[in-house]
């Protein structure tokens, strides 16, 4: 399987900043599959800034998000 890309997320200044992008992005967001997503793995790292999360698909077919 091919690995994905490499996602670099840049951490707002403030929260106010975070509501404007948010506001300011386009009303239809990408999607991902969580099957694209995960590619038959149980779990995948997310970096985001200099913070590392897991996310984790369960056997009861839930996501979950741990830092």
């Amino acid at each position: 399987m091919a690995d994905l890309p490499t996602l670099t997320l840049k951490p707002a200044a403030s929260p106010a900043e975070a509501r404007r992008s948010v506001n300011a992005q386009s009303p239809n967001p990408q999607s991902v599959s969580s099957v694209q997503l995960f590619q038959g793995r149980k779990e995948l790292w997310i970096q985001h800034g200099d913070q590392r999360y897991r996310l984790c698909h369960t056997r009861n077919d839930k996501l979950i998000l741990v830092k």
